[in-house]
């Protein structure tokens, strides 16, 4: 009998060292950037950076919040690193599941040994989802361990608020780069669709935060979905929240589509 959910449980267990690099790289930045809180909180040197930068700089990196603990880790983590490192992860993934598979030809064989097109297209779209989770749940653990002796004074709930919104905002890259590649068969192709809307969020998000008649363009940034109400402080928006998994979950059922109606070749 053949065992339950192959291509998840192949994946997870085949990718298993790259994600213990990519959790090496979530913990380095964060002991190296949370405790330098105190520090440069405590002696009037946040505020003097943030002056001494650019008012257009601080607005496009959302730095006008930062002399707080939750803005801090907002503006130096989940808004910028971390959103960075997740974002990587995901599009890598995501490309690589079909169409790196397919350039293998490793998913010709396995949909000749019987593995339906929509299973294996939804398998690894869970298979990305679980990798991006581990990441951001062990981001918010390492978050609240360093809380008290950073002094960020971060509620522990908002930790959820925020890791919904990372893993949903790299989710959306990750499942985007996934049906590129699913109706292309070209991994470079998922990637740059992945990488692309990545940026393009983030870019429209910036130029928001700087013009004032460019507000409208936060309505096409899924980075403002995510962030454009703080996650840390105010909590998560419910209806960017919904916007982000809800698309997500759309582009994981048009790879499936797309798989299943195109000739794949090996």
């Amino acid at each position: 009998m053949r065992k339950p959910l192959p291509v998840l449980r192949r994946t997870l267990r085949e990718s298993w060292r790259g994600l213990l690099g990519w959790s090496i790289g979530v913990t380095a930045v964060l002991f190296m950037y949370l405790p330098l809180f105190p520090s440069i909180a405590g002696n009037g040197q946040m505020q003097q950076i943030i002056e001494s930068l650019p008012p257009e700089l601080v607005n496009a990196l959302g730095y006008d919040q930062i002399s707080s603990g939750p803005g801090y880790a907002q503006g130096t983590f989940y808004g910028l690193l971390g959103f960075l490192l997740l974002t990587i992860a995901a599009t890598g993934w995501g490309a690589g599941a079909i169409a790196g598979a397919e350039e293998t030809g490793r998913l010709e064989l396995d949909l000749a040994h019987g593995i339906g097109r929509v299973q294996y297209a939804l398998e690894s779209a869970a298979a990305v989802f679980i990798r991006l989770l581990w990441l951001g749940v062990l981001a918010a653990v390492l978050v609240a361990a360093l809380n008290d002796s950073a002094e960020l004074g971060i509620d522990a709930g908002r930790l959820v608020d925020a890791t919904a919104a990372l893993v949903g905002l790299t989710m959306l890259g990750g499942s985007v780069a996934l049906f590129a590649g699913a109706i292309t068969g070209r991994r470079a192709v998922g990637v740059a669709a992945g990488a692309g809307i990545a940026v393009a969020g983030y870019a429209f998000n910036a130029i928001a935060n700087q013009v004032q008649d460019a507000e409208w363009l936060r309505v096409l940034s899924p980075y403002s979905w995510a962030y454009h109400q703080p996650p840390l402080s105010e909590g998560a928006d419910p209806g960017g929240l919904l916007a982000l998994w809800g698309l997500s979950a759309v582009f994981v059922a048009a790879s499936a589509w797309a798989l299943s109606r195109r000739d794949v070749v090996g």
